[in-house]
């Protein structure tokens, strides 16, 4: 029995079932030809009718033709790509567009980061901020840019509470001396509105100083403040720092050597309608990533509350795992829906056998495939440790995320960076030979692959020595 995953569709007239596929016929020419002229490949006058093909679909009719603007957008490796833009576009329109026309095989978790590079801030936009409204608080003379990638963690927190909130940060706004659990917090902000406090030390550096200062900060509905006595909650002793709705969040890349932090769990607030300057600049450092997250986390949720559960849940109904259904084409008839559930646990167990068949057929080969790794998206050649961290650290701290690369300091071994609680761990994969051919393994041999992408596929459904399964690959798409 043969099981591939289809769209389901359900229509009640053959009119219904009609129309339907004009619909998409229609919208996939628009997408082709949006995807001609943004490469570059066609060029035509800005007439209405154009800019009516070309808007973000669907349009919205009230929008001026002439109000459309082109944006730059970057890919992780330096290249960009021109895109028009309606006025109303949001960073998640944005992306879809971006999505087709880089041919992206996936269309799940792209983002747009604001990155300003002399400053070392970044800042993943929300799937419902305008783009040009942010692109317009830019200053004309920096060197602020949008790019495009990944960001597994954007919601991480709605799924994995605990995780972020550790509950020791946390305490019950209406009573001070009552502790909130995680899912708690989450619950209390999105249906009653009701916010938590967030507590805490942070370093914080001294205006016009190379100084930083060890200082307990509160994180309320009403802003953010500081004790100016210890950990003081007493009115008297709290200073106000910042409105939390007028804050944007960053976090700082290099912040050691930019700022001199006493460590590399730095982040960043400032009035978000305000170009960014320095003497704006809020800079905040914490003890370690977990309470790095659970600020930044904490400041979007007291910022854009029920919106962000709203992105959320938009998120998830774009993933296509939601519209495939089973079906078996062994018979004659055109394929049918498998609709009983012990039924389609066998196709995929079947599934199973076939595939460790063709692993079998393909480790009896002569080693054709040891270079196969180099065209898969998770292989990122000979990028340092630290650059590895960073690159899983931007695409979002997520268990499960994970990248191959080629050891700098074992010739002819690879290293699999992997993600797990909020940390990078490294692992070498070294090669070895059993009966005269070459294989590769991370357990002293007691588990072999003839390639990486077989290693990569095993622990995609296996964890073997590793904490968590292969989730989620750290990718760089070309623009």
């Amino acid at each position: 029995m043969l099981k591939i995953w289809l769209f389901k569709e359900k229509f009640n007239t053959q009119k219904e079932k009609k129309t339907c596929l004009t619909f998409r016929r229609c919208q996939n020419f628009i997408v082709g030809f949006r995807n001609l002229l943004n490469t570059g490949c066609l060029c035509l006058p800005l007439t209405d009718f154009w800019l009516h093909v070309l808007a973000p679909f669907p349009r919205s009719t009230s929008t001026d033709p002439s109000s459309y603007q082109l944006i730059k957008v970057y890919g992780e490796d330096s290249h960009s790509r021109s895109v028009w833009v309606s006025p109303e576009a949001t960073a998640r329109e944005v992306c879809q567009m971006l999505v087709q026309t880089a041919h992206c095989s996936d269309q799940e978790n792209w983002a747009l980061l604001e990155v300003h590079p002399a400053l070392g801030l970044e800042r993943c936009l929300e799937d419902h901020e305008v783009v040009l409204e942010v692109q317009s608080s830019w200053s004309l003379k920096g060197d602020t840019k949008l790019v495009f990638c990944k960001n597994y963690a954007k919601y991480e927190f709605f799924r994995k509470p605990m995780l972020f909130f550790p509950e020791s940060m946390i305490s019950d706004s209406a009573d001070v001396n009552k502790g909130l659990t995680s899912s708690e917090l989450i619950q209390n902000l999105l249906k009653s509105g009701t916010c938590p406090e967030i507590q805490g030390f942070l370093h914080v550096k001294e205006p016009s100083r190379k100084a930083w200062k060890k200082v307990y900060f509160f994180l309320r509905r009403s802003g953010l403040y500081c004790s100016t006595k210890g950990s003081s909650k007493e009115p008297r002793h709290l200073q106000y720092v910042a409105d939390v709705k007028d804050l944007n969040v960053y976090t700082v890349v290099n912040s050691r050597k930019l700022y001199g932090a006493p460590a590399d769990f730095t982040f960043c607030i400032k009035p978000s309608r305000n170009p960014v300057r320095t003497q704006d600049l809020k800079i905040l450092c914490a003890e370690n990533e977990q309470t790095r997250t659970c600020w930044t986390s904490s400041f979007r949720l007291f910022k854009h509350g029920k919106q962000l559960q709203c992105n959320y849940q938009l998120s998830k109904l774009s993933k296509s795992e939601a519209s495939l259904v089973a079906m078996d084409f062994s018979g004659k008839a055109g394929g049918r829906v498998i609709q009983n559930p012990t039924e389609a646990q066998s196709a995929e167990r079947e599934e199973g056998q076939a595939w460790r068949r063709r692993e079998a057929l393909r480790c009896s080969l002569p080693n054709l495939s040891s270079a196969i790794h180099k065209t898969q998206q998770w292989f990122h050649g000979g990028v340092s440790r630290k650059d590895a961290q960073r690159l899983i650290e931007k695409q979002g701290l997520v268990d499960g995320m994970f990248l191959i690369r080629d050891s700098q300091q074992h010739a002819q071994c690879f290293v699999l960076s992997l993600c797990y609680k909020l940390k990078t761990k490294h692992y070498l994969v070294i090669p070895c030979e059993e009966g005269g051919r070459k294989y590769y393994t991370m357990d002293d041999g007691l588990t072999l692959f003839v390639d990486l992408l077989q290693l990569v596929e095993f622990h995609q459904i296996n964890k073997g020595i590793l904490p968590v399964c292969l989730k989620h690959p750290c990718v760089c798409v070309a623009l």
